[in-house]
């Protein structure tokens, strides 16, 4: 149980700085969120964890999700140009790290121990398969931009105030479902079994819905902030 509330906690932290980092420096943090988001994303993910009824599920869904959460408030205050840039930010930031980090990789450490660890550690975390960088990287591509197009015309249709949770909601569990189904399919082609295939996209999406949900509050609070400079 201890994962599970540690979990929300995790995810509370997560949506509050998202929150903060907006209110401190306006539209230039979420941009800036979004591209440390695809980042440190895509190291949590190699970390797995157990939940309750011997659920296993990678970490990165919660701060995956605040890209989406970025993406639609962007879309919401300032259109759907901004949020466009932000999905090629983020998507740039994604290719530019991939690629620095493998470099990184090829240099060879000292001879300490210490250097060795160290190095193995970084393999570990950034020595992906190219497979799983793949899916990645197409993934975000897809449903990102799918998310965003999404929303505009949700907005079009629901375009009162109050229906803001329709147009975060309805463009989200689409636009993930679309990237939970890309990646697994490209990151385990050939690797899992169909049923252990299904169990992981079924917890997954299942996951990222959750955080969705859980998400719809803090774009209510976002939407209500108001900049000098932006006015």
């Amino acid at each position: 149980m201890f994962n599970l509330w540690f979990g929300a906690l995790f995810m509370l932290v997560h949506f509050t700085l998202f929150l903060i980092s907006y209110r401190l420096f306006g539209r230039v943090g979420v941009y800036a969120w979004i591209g440390m988001a695809t980042v440190l994303a895509n190291v949590q993910v190699v970390k797995t964890v157990e939940m309750p009824f011997d659920i296993v599920i990678t970490l990165g869904n919660t701060m995956y999700g605040t890209i989406y959460l970025a993406s639609d408030l962007l879309n919401e205050k300032y259109g759907e140009r901004a949020a466009r840039k932000a999905v090629w930010f983020g998507f740039f930031t994604l290719i530019a790290s991939t690629v620095i980090m493998q470099m990184a990789l090829v240099f060879r450490p000292d001879g300490s121990e210490l250097a060795h660890d160290t190095n193995d550690a970084l393999h570990m975390i950034f020595g992906l398969m190219p497979q799983i960088a793949l899916g990645s990287l197409c993934a975000y591509f897809v449903s990102q931009f799918l998310d965003v197009r999404i929303y505009s015309i949700l907005k079009r249709i629901f375009p009162a105030p109050g229906q803001l949770w329709i147009r975060n909601n309805g463009s989200t569990v689409v636009s993930q479902f679309v990237d939970t189904l890309i990646f697994c399919t490209i990151a385990f082609a050939g690797t899992l079994e169909g049923s252990v295939w299904l169990s992981v996209f079924l917890s997954t999406y299942v996951i990222k819905f959750i955080v969705s949900i859980c998400s719809t509050p803090f774009l209510y609070a976002a939407r209500r902030f108001t900049f000098k400079e932006e006015a």
